[in-house]
């Protein structure tokens, strides 16, 4: 079986017994695949091992895209690998990162990956922990109702959004399927279904290249999060927060 769900931003209890009963019958030969904000490999040390072990001990394969609330720098320090055809994080022996621009082959079926997105939630600018105005301008957005900004390597990376060598893999990848897949498994949306959700949300490099995709690509689903909504966009394109949906 594969399942999924949108992001979890370091909170898993939906994956408890009690709030998910189905996984009595899974085993990790199982998959659930989390949509973006994965948020488990945080800290980058011993603090994320708790969540991380409790994750490994659930009787199901956890894999994730990631989105752009994920430390990137301690997930690059993972080894990668190999798996079902694309590349992976190894994060546990069964919590795996689903790498960007990659194509998988789960249970018969073709899923391309590609995580990231452009936050939006940072209008108070990004903090340089180096600079010498660092703790004065620190002290006064805390002071500042409603602030929203973040801290360059401790809150925020640039990494969030794709490099240009990850757009020529994941075109490479789709050349090589003829951009025949199954699943799209994304964080963020496409232009077009973007801005149909909220008037606030701005066309970027990542949101046009999926805009390609989805004019380009043959495809039976596309699931993805972002957007903390539970909701069938179309009869192909599903937005996911919280809510967990079998998929396969």
């Amino acid at each position: 079986m594969i399942w999924a769900t949108g992001d979890c931003h370091g909170n898993f209890e939906r994956f408890k017994p009690e709030y998910f009963p189905e996984q009595a019958e899974m085993t990790k030969e199982d998959i659930m695949i989390i949509c973006g904000d994965f948020g488990g490999v945080w800290f980058g040390d011993c603090r994320d091992d708790d969540d991380l072990d409790w994750l490994e001990r659930l009787p199901f394969t956890l894999a994730f895209v990631d989105g752009n609330h994920e430390n990137y720098d301690a997930i690059a320090a993972y080894p990668v690998e190999e798996w079902h055809g694309g590349k992976i994080h190894r994060i546990r022996p069964h919590v795996l990162h689903l790498m960007r621009g990659q194509i998988f082959e789960l249970e018969g079926y073709r899923f391309f990956t590609m995580g990231g997105a452009r936050s939006h939630d940072i209008e108070d600018g990004i903090l340089e922990p180096d600079s010498p105005n660092f703790e004065r301008k620190l002290l006064m957005l805390r002071r500042k109702p409603g602030a929203r900004f973040r801290i360059n390597h401790i809150s925020w990376w640039e990494q969030e959004m794709p490099s240009s060598e990850e757009y020529a893999e994941a075109r490479r990848n789709l050349d090589r399927c003829g951009w025949q897949v199954d699943y799209i498994i994304t964080h963020c949306a496409p232009t077009s279904t973007a801005m149909m959700e909220s008037h606030h949300n701005e066309p970027d490099e990542l949101t046009e290249f999926f805009q390609e995709v989805k004019e380009k690509a043959e495809y039976s689903y596309w699931l993805f999060g972002h957007y903390h909504d539970n909701r069938a966009i179309d009869s192909m394109h599903i937005m996911l927060w919280d809510q967990i949906i079998q998929i396969s």
